[in-house]
């Protein structure tokens, strides 16, 4: 994670259902290590419909396994609550995280975060929409790039 620290813009698309229209808006990124080294901290910003949104995602530092757990949560799609994670980083820096979350009637839905970084001056940061029955669709997509 360390070639992805400091400041970052983007543009934030946002899928509500797979084969509706994009949602586009700005968005900024700010990705520090914290307590002492030992979290990644990514806090970005988006809107929705002109409104203002923002986020918060910590990962904790791969295990010599490569095993990465991470919390994330975000002002429009948690609504003051949080989801935790459980993953793994490749060698190439490529985070790929799994949670659930309860969709009553039925059963759990799955949501995975991904970022990877490409070269030292971009990065995307992708979470899928994962149904019962395994069908992943994209939900956000952002590529950032580094703040002159």
């Amino acid at each position: 994670m360390s070639k992805i620290i400091g400041n970052w813009q983007g543009r934030n698309n946002l899928w509500l259902f797979p084969g509706d229209p994009v949602h586009e808006s700005d968005s900024t990124a700010e990705v520090q290590m914290i307590a002492q080294n030992q979290f990644t901290e990514i806090r970005y910003s988006w809107a929705y419909d002109g409104e203002p949104q923002e986020g918060r995602l910590y990962l904790g530092q791969p295990s010599e396994d490569g095993d990465v757990e991470a919390v994330w949560f975000d002002s429009w799609h948690l609504k003051g609550t949080f989801m935790v994670f459980k993953g793994s980083a490749d060698p190439n820096g490529v985070v790929s995280v799994l949670g659930s979350y309860a969709a009553p009637p039925g059963p759990d839905w799955g949501w995975e975060i991904t970022i990877e970084p490409i070269e030292t001056d971009e990065f995307y940061l992708r979470m899928y929409n994962i149904t019962p029955e395994g069908e992943k669709t994209p939900a956000v997509e952002v590529k950032y790039s580094r703040q002159q």
